[in-house]
């Protein structure tokens, strides 16, 4: 099924929910119509229990999303910045707080809004086309959808700050040194590996699978104690679930499990 959007082009496939962003002339520059869309269709999702992964990526061989649109953000005033930037940070936040696992397939350039989008994804597979960088101090401004945010939580203070102020690009190879993506492959295998990976999780108990996001996301901004104590709550909730009665039967009989999301 595909979504009714302009700029973004959605499919569901066997608990497999494809994203892409679909401006190919614009190379898929965020504007706020495709925010919106974005925005939209994250409501969508957080309520579709059909779909267990989601996999992003941009139409076109050159890019991932090479930015935020800057015609749209020319003419901004300080107030009118700010709103902007509130909003994306909220779409991105809704992404990043997705029930299901996100991966990002990125296939090209994600600079900008493009870079900071695919941060907000759970996994990133990079294509060995793709680059990555903050280049907003060549424009005159600060990444303003999260990126002096979750950069340094990804790679380190010394390396993000780093980027952040020169705004330079690297290649894939050195996004995967530095931990912003988790694997590197040949762009004709992008696809199939994001879904490849999409299916291995698929094939796992999807209860626990969102109280391991959960668990992550909330307790990477607490302390060890509190994170600790997050975690003993979603542990014990697992046991509430059909999921793992089978997953600890099939272990003690040997066979593999045969998982129903419940």
């Amino acid at each position: 099924m595909m979504g009714q959007f302009e700029n973004l082009l959605f499919e569901k496939d066997n608990g497999i929910g494809m994203i892409t962003i679909n401006r190919p002339k614009a190379l898929n520059a965020l504007n706020g119509a495709t925010l919106s869309e974005l925005d939209a269709l994250c409501d969508q999702l957080a309520k579709d229990n059909s779909v267990k992964v989601v996999i992003v990526t941009g139409s076109g061989e050159k890019a991932f999303i090479a930015g935020a649109d800057i015609t749209e953000m020319q003419p901004m005033s300080a107030v009118e910045g700010r709103n902007w930037g509130k909003f994306g940070q909220a779409v991105f936040n809704k992404l990043e707080n997705l029930p299901q696992p996100v991966i990002a397939a990125v296939n090209g350039f994600a600079l900008g809004g493009g870079c900071e989008l695919a941060m907000a994804c759970d996994i990133r597979i990079a294509s060995e086309k793709a680059k990555f960088g903050q280049p907003e101090v060549t424009l005159g401004i600060t990444p303003g959808f999260g990126g002096t945010q979750r950069l340094p939580r990804l790679v380190g203070k010394g390396r993000a700050k780093e980027l952040l102020y020169t705004g330079d690009m690297i290649d894939a190879a050195e996004a995967y040194r530095i931990g912003l993506v988790n694997k590197v492959v040949p762009p004709e295998e992008l696809l199939t590996v994001a879904k490849g990976m999409a299916a291995k999780i698929l094939s796992r108990a999807a209860v626990a699978v969102q109280l391991c996001k959960a668990a992550v996301n909330e307790g990477m901004d607490m302390d060890l104690d509190s994170g600790v104590a997050y975690e003993a709550e979603v542990f014990g909730l697992c046991f509430a679930t059909a999921d793992q009665k089978e997953g600890m039967t099939a272990f003690t009989e040997k066979r593999k499990a045969n998982f129903t999301g419940k």
